[in-house]
C-alpha cells in the first residue's frame, strides 16, 4: 500500500515529541459523521489490512503480520487465528497478508482467498536478487475457524515485490465469478533498483503482473475472454512474467502504480468497479475499470502528466484518464479503501449506490458524487485520524448492512459505521491513570442524537456508583486501587437510548516511561549505514520493564506522508539499514521518525518518538558549454542544477549525446556518459564536457 503514509503519536498519559513532554488530549477522539450515523469498535488486533464476509456472517480479518482472524457473527473476535502465516510472510516495509475474499460459492465449497507477501528465500530484502514474491493462493475454511495450511492451493505466484512497498493486494469476485487481484509497480523497477517511484515503468512492461489489475478463475486457469488472452500471449502466474514485449494473459487492466484497493458494484447489472490508485507527489485517482485499459503510470498522474498539476487534459492515444482525481494541496495524499453503499444497507435514500472512499493521511472517508453532471467529494466521515480506512467493506448485521473499515489508529482496530435513529454516545476521560484518590473528569459532549434532540447521561463509573446528569460532563473520585471499565449511555427525548461507550480507569496505576538511547538525540545518518534502535521503559508499579514490553516503529517520512520501514517490532538492541530517499524531490523532504512505545503490566502504555536526518549534500551539476540537459536520478535537469542528495546514495548519471549540435566528450570523475555515482561527504561538482559535432 502506499500506504501507511502519515505519522502517527499514540499515548496514554505524555507524549514525548522531538524532546518536549505534553499533556494528550481526552482519551476517546470523536469522529465526525452525519447526523443518525454511529461510529463504534468491533474488535483490536494489530494491523489489519482487510476484511471479508462470508454468507454465515463471519468476518475474516488479514493481519499485515500474516494472521488470519475470524470475527463469529455475533461480533465476538475467535481468540486464535484461523491461520497463522506468519512464518511465511514477509511483512517488512508494505509488504504482508494484504488481502481477503470469499468465493461466491462459499456455503457449498467453502474457499477463501488470500493475497500475502511470501518468503521465498531467506529474508525479505529489497532491491536484491532474492527478493519476496507476492502470491494468490486459495484456502478451505470449515465451520471450525481453523484453516489447514495443506489446503493451500497457489493461484497467482512470483509476483516481484522489488521495492517492498506498492504491492497492492486487494482481491475480490465480480458478478462474472472471476477473480480479480490489484497489482502495485513494486516501488522501484525490478529490471533496475535504482529506477523508483516515478521512474520505475514496470507498469508499463507487458510481460510483468506489476502494475496491473489480473482476472482469473477460481482455480488459477486464464479466462477466454480476458483482454490479452490471446495465442501470442503467457501465462504469468506460475514463473512470474512472460518474455519481453509479450502479454501476461492474466492482465485485465494496466499503467497502475498502486491500485491498493478497489471495489465491486453490487448494484450494476454486469461487472462494474472502480479502482483506488495511489498517487506519487501530485494525485490520487479513482478509475472506472475496464477490459484492457491502460491507465497510463508512469507516463501520466491523476488527469495531468506524472508530477505536474498543470499539464493535463485528454490522455495520450491509448491511454485512459481517472473519472476523478484530488490533488494533494487538499491535505489528503493516500486514497485507501473503497465501497458501494448497497441497496440494503438501510441508510437513507441520498446515499444508496453511492462511491465512498478513504485516505489514509487525512483520516477522512469521502463520499462520491455525480448527481450534478460532475465528479465531487465531500467528507463522510472525518477525524478518523492518521492511518485509517485501510479497507472499506459492507457486511452484518443483517437485515441492514454496516460500512466496516480497518485502522492502524491505536495499533489495530476494526470498526463499524451504521445508521440508525437511536442516539450515539462517546465517553472520555482525563486523567486515565495515577495514584489513588484520583479525580477523573468525564466528557459525554461528543454524543449526539440523530434527530438533535436533547440527551440524558447516564453515568456508570464502573465502581458501583452511577449519575444521571443534563448536562454532558461529570467528576468521579475513585479512593480504590483497581482496573474500571467507566461507561455512559445517553437518553433522547423520544425515550431511544444509546448503546454503551466505556473506558477503563487504571486508578492506582502511572503509565511507564520510556526513553530512547539510540538513535541518539540529534543524531543523523547516511544511506546503507546499520543504526540500531536500543531504549528503555521503567514503570512506577513495575520497575524495569523487559525488552518484551517495548516496541518499535521505524516510519520513512516523505513530504506529508510516510513509508513504514521498520516494525512494528517488539524488543530492543534491533538493528536495520538506513535508507534511500525514494527520487530527487524526496532527498529533500525525507526523513526517519522512530516511535519507541512501552507497556506496563496493566496494559498502560506510552510512546516517546524521536526524528533522525540524513546526512544532506548538494551535488552541482555543469556541462561545458552551459545550459545543456544531464539526468540526474532519472529526471532532466538543465545544467547547471544542483540538487540535494544523501551521503552515499547511488544516483545514476547521464549526459545524454547528441544534443543539437554536440557530442559528449567527458565527465570530470571519469566515469562513461551513463554511470553511477555514489555521493561522497562533501558538496561535489560534477562536469559533462561536450565538444561540436566534427571538431575534436
Amino acid at each position: 500500500m502506499q500506504p501507511p503514509k502519515a505519522i502517527r503519536v499514540v499515548s496514554v498519559m505524555a507524549v514525548i515529541v522531538l524532546g518536549m513532554s505534553v499533556l494528550a488530549p481526552m482519551a476517546s477522539a470523536a469522529v465526525t459523521l452525519p447526523f443518525g450515523f454511529g461510529d463504534e469498535l468491533v474488535a483490536t488486533m494489530f494491523q489489519p489490512t482487510g476484511i471479508a464476509f462470508t454468507p454465515d456472517g463471519r468476518g475474516l480479518v488479514a493481519q499485515k503480520l500474516g494472521q488470519l482472524r475470524v470475527i463469529t457473527s455475533t461480533g465476538a473476535l475467535v481468540a486464535a487465528p484461523a491461520l497463522d502465516l506468519s512464518s511465511k510472510v514477509c511483512a517488512n516495509s508494505e509488504r504482508g497478508l494484504l488481502g481477503v475474499a470469499v468465493d461466491p460459492a462459499f456455503t457449498t465449497n467453502h474457499f477463501i482467498y488470500l493475497f500475502y507477501t511470501f518468503k521465498k528465500f531467506t529474508g525479505c530484502p529489497v532491491n536484491s536478487a532474492t527478493v519476496p514474491v507476492n502470491r494468490v493462493s486459495r484456502f478451505v475454511l470449515p465451520a471450525s475457524n481453523v484453516v489447514a495450511l495443506s489446503s493451500e492451493v497457489v493461484l497467482i505466484d512470483n509476483i516481484l515485490s522489488y521495492g517492498g512497498y506498492h504491492n497492492a493486494g486487494d482481491l475480490r469476485f465480480g458478478k462474472d465469478g472471476k477473480l480479480y487481484v490489484s497489482v502495485g509497480d513494486g516501488g522501484c523497477d525490478y529490471a533496475d533498483g535504482t529506477a523508483c517511484a516515478s521512474n520505475n515503468d514496470a507498469a508499463r512492461d507487458k510481460n510483468v503482473m506489476l502494475g496491473k489489475m489480473l482476472r482469473i478463475n477460481r482455480d488459477g486457469t486464464i479466462p477466454q475472454d480476458n483482454p490479452f488472452n490471446t495465442n501470442a500471449s503467457v501465462r504469468c502466474g506460475v514463473s512470474g512474467s512472460a518474455p519481453p514485449g509479450v502479454w501476461c494473459k492474466e492482465t485485465y487492466a494496466w499503467g497502475l502504480r498502486n491500485p491498493f484497493r478497489f471495489a465491486m458494484d453490487p448494484a450494476a447489472a454486469g461487472v462494474r468497479f472502480y479502482i483506488n490508485d495511489v498517487g506519487q507527489n501530485a494525485w490520487e485517482e479513482i478509475d472506472e475499470a475496464q477490459p484492457g485499459a491502460d491507465y497510463g503510470w508512469n507516463v501520466r498522474e491523476g488527469y495531468c502528466k506524472t508530477g505536474s498539476t498543470t499539464t493535463c487534459g485528454p490522455p495520450p492515444a491509448g491511454m485512459t484518464n481517472p473519472i476523478f482525481a484530488y490533488g494533494h494541496t487538499v491535505g489528503c495524499s493516500s486514497i485507501t479503501g473503497g465501497a458501494f453503499v448497497p441497496a440494503d444497507s438501510g441508510w437513507p435514500a441520498a446515499y444508496l449506490g453511492k462511491y465512498l472512499f478513504g485516505d489514509f493521511v487525512c483520516g477522512t472517508i469521502f463520499l462520491l458524487d455525480s448527481s450534478g453532471g460532475a465528479f465531487t467529494m465531500t467528507p463522510f466521515a472525518a477525524d478518523l485520524g492518521n492511518s485509517t480506512a485501510v479497507h472499506l467493506e459492507f457486511g452484518p448485521p443483517n437485515p441492514t448492512r454496516s460500512l466496516y473499515y480497518t485502522t492502524f489508529q491505536g495499533g489495530g482496530q476494526i470498526r463499524r459505521i451504521s445508521f440508525s435513529p437511536v442516539p450515539v454516545a462517546v465517553i472520555a476521560a482525563a486523567p486515565t491513570s495515577g495514584p489513588v484518590p484520583m479525580t477523573v473528569t468525564f466528557d459525554g459532549s461528543y454524543s449526539a442524537d440523530p434527530q438533535a434532540e436533547a440527551l440524558t447521561y447516564l453515568w456508570d463509573f464502573g465502581d458501583g456508583a452511577t449519575a444521571t446528569t443534563a448536562g454532558s460532563g461529570v467528576s468521579h473520585t475513585y479512593t480504590t486501587d483497581g482496573s474500571y471499565v467507566a461507561s455512559l449511555r445517553v437518553r433522547n427525548t423520544s425515550g431511544l437510548t444509546s448503546d454503551p461507550d466505556t473506558i477503563t480507569i487504571a486508578a492506582g496505576n502511572t503509565p511507564p516511561e520510556p526513553t530512547i538511547t539510540s538513535p541518539a538525540q540529534g543524531s543523523t545518518f547516511r544511506v546503507g549505514q546499520t543504526l540500531t534502535l536500543v531504549g528503555s521503559a521503567t514503570d512506577a508499579q513495575d520497575g524495569n520493564l523487559p525488552a518484551s514490553q517495548l516496541r518499535w516503529t521505524v516510519l520513512r517520512v516523505h513530504g506529508n506522508h510516510t513509508h513504514p520501514w521498520v516494525g512494528p517490532v517488539t524488543g530492543n538492541n534491533i538493528s536495520f539499514t538506513a535508507p534511500a530517499p525514494e527520487d530527487v524531490l524526496a532527498a529533500t523532504n525525507s526523513y526517519l521518525f522512530v516511535e519507541l512505545t512501552a507497556t506496563d503490566s496493566a496494559g498502560s502504555s506510552t510512546t516517546v518518538t524521536r526524528t533522525i536526518q540524513p546526512m544532506k549534500v548538494l551535488l552541482t551539476f555543469k556541462t561545458i558549454p552551459t545550459g545543456l540537459n544531464l539526468v540526474v536520478a532519472g529526471q532532466t535537469f538543465r545544467a547547471p542544477t544542483t540538487i540535494t542528495s544523501w551521503e552515499a546514495w547511488a544516483v545514476q548519471i547521464e549526459a545524454p549525446s547528441p544534443q543539437g549540435k554536440h557530442v559528449f566528450v567527458s565527465w570530470s570523475d571519469g566515469g562513461t556518459r551513463s554511470h553511477t555515482i555514489t555521493t561522497p561527504a562533501a558538496p561535489t561538482i560534477y562536469t559533462a564536457r561536450y565538444a561540436k559535432l566534427g571538431v575534436q
